[in-house]
């Protein structure tokens, strides 16, 4: 058994049985090892990111890690920007780069580059094999240290001839360490800290916005009054009627400022003292109050929900069965030109029940969250790293994961470009996918942000890096041309009905909305 073969059949043992993949000659090994070991299901994607985007979604709706395959350096490189989405959001992968066999690297042939030095600013754990004896292990600690809660990026490094040299062994993960139970005194400390507090908070990040942490956060607030709010941007939020509702703090500065000035004592789940995604001028970077006072009851690695149950207890908290739940009213079908809010309510309307939400809107789709509190039960996924591009293959994994859920992509038309080729992967896999492109052809945050960061009458040139114009971008041809069907819409009439469409069409379809 070859090194890539004992690889495989590790994965396998450790109960990675999905690869996404964008192979190159390096890794052919590992290619061919797929054919000889059944149980691997694979897929390709035609770009680098949408294999870490698509590991990341995968993660986030499965709660396992999915592995990757990518080709050397530059292969590496290509999926760094949703490696590193993947890392923010704490999603577990086993992240597989091809190596060039260990006396070809001193040639300096054209790909080769320091892997390892790529790999390190987006990977929670970095290793290469050294021999093909090892890679079975190296594969079986990358999965525990992918598993290890909340989740880790861990890189292994695979050189060509530890792939095809004899001498692999079939080698099982380890567990991965249990997410930590918080002790007596910890909780004891965030009693009373609420207690005391004049205006108190619940700040969730993490696996602390999962349903049943709702469920215990919501007897806390019932208990002492203290407000339930959300980060900004969450791995995974379960939310919709029959969930407790939770306010998100806005993207905004000024809007994030004014939200939580009032809270002299924050309680922290999962979640870490709030600052602006930038900095501005004369704006500040922390987002709460000078003198507010920070507890935090769970790190990200801890189990958010005992800690959350403990301090409803302490607190002398009702039961879950008392705790107010959002009720299931569907926004209004509006009608006319689409904008910011009509989007929100025909979106909010369509939901339909346990289907998964990607959301890429971008600057379009502020007024998205809280036109959809009470739509039918649905999980929201959103992008921790702020780098786009992440929407189009996250959808990808998620879709992989739960292939009997909808889901449904909201995709500025600038972001989506970044990984358009994962409309391809969509349509190869009939994954169950609706897209919703907002094209208001241009990057529209950046408009806003050049008046944010103080830049004043901005001209001609500047405007033009901004818009997406000169030509249109054509989606329906874009995405015919990989394999979508779909249509373009420019009023709340026409999205309505290609919403409905989309939904009940089984596999990708993909919607133009004109703004």
């Amino acid at each position: 058994m070859n090194g890539a073969e004992s690889l495989v059949r590790s994965l396998l043992a450790g109960g990675v049985d999905v690869c996404f993949t964008n192979p190159g000659t390096s890794e052919m090994h590992f290619v061919a090892a797929l054919d000889h070991v059944p149980g691997m299901r694979c897929s390709l994607c035609l770009f680098e990111g949408g294999v870490t985007g698509a590991a990341d979604g995968y993660y986030r709706i499965a709660g396992k890690p999915a592995a990757t395959l990518l080709h050397l350096g530059p292969g590496l490189a290509n999926g760094a920007s949703n490696l590193h989405n993947a890392r923010k959001a704490r999603s577990g992968i086993v992240n597989i780069v091809g190596e060039h066999a260990r006396d070809h690297i001193a040639h300096d042939a054209p790909l080769t580059s320091d892997i390892e030095g790529l790999a390190r600013p987006v990977s929670d754990w970095v290793r290469t094999s050294r021999s093909a004896k090892e890679v079975g292990r190296d594969g079986a600690t990358a999965i525990t240290v992918a598993r290890t809660a909340p989740g880790q990026v861990a890189t292994l490094i695979l050189p060509g001839d530890t792939a095809w040299n004899d001498g692999g062994a079939i080698v099982e993960a380890e567990p991965a360490a249990v997410p930590t139970i918080v002790d007596a005194p910890t909780v004891s400390a965030a009693a009373k800290a609420v207690r005391d507090a004049r205006k108190p908070a619940v700040l969730l990040g993490g696996s602390g916005v999962h349903e049943a942490q709702l469920t215990a956060a919501g007897r806390i607030a019932e208990a002492t009054g203290a407000d339930l709010i959300a980060e900004w941007a969450n791995a995974r939020m379960e939310r919709g009627a029959g969930r407790v509702p939770i306010r998100r703090i806005p993207y905004v500065v000024d809007l994030a400022v004014a939200m939580l000035a009032p809270y002299d004592t924050i309680i922290l789940v999962g979640a870490r003292p709030p600052v602006a995604f930038f900095a501005y001028p004369d704006k500040p970077s922390v987002l709460t109050a000078p003198g507010t006072r920070f507890v935090t009851l769970a790190s990200s690695a801890d189990d958010t929900l005992a800690a959350l149950t403990s301090l409803a207890d302490a607190l002398d908290a009702p039961g879950a069965d008392v705790v107010a739940k959002a009720p299931l009213a569907r926004p209004e079908l509006p009608s006319g030109p689409l904008n910011h809010e009509t989007l929100a309510a025909v979106i909010g309307h369509h939901i339909p029940d346990n289907a998964i939400i990607v959301d890429e809107s971008i600057s379009i789709g502020r007024d998205f969250f809280a036109r959809t509190e009470t739509s039918a039960p649905h999980t929201w996924i959103n992008n921790l790293g702020g780098s786009i591009g992440y929407g189009l293959p996250v959808a990808t994994g998620a879709a992989m994961a739960a292939p009997d859920r909808k889901v449904i992509a909201l995709e500025g038309d600038g972001s989506a470009m970044y990984t358009v080729q994962s409309l391809w992967t969509l349509a190869r896999e009939n994954l169950d996918v609706t897209v919703i492109i907002f094209a208001n052809r241009a990057y529209e945050i950046l408009r806003g942000e050049l008046a944010n960061v103080g830049v004043q009458n901005p001209g001609p040139r500047a405007i033009d890096m901004m818009s997406l114009t000169r030509p249109n971008l054509g989606w329906l041809d874009l995405a015919r041309g990989m394999g979508v069907t779909g249509q373009s819409v420019q009023d709340c009439e026409g999205l309505s009905a290609a919403l409905a469409a989309g939904i009940a069409h089984e596999g990708p379809y993909l919607i133009e909305a004109v703004i």
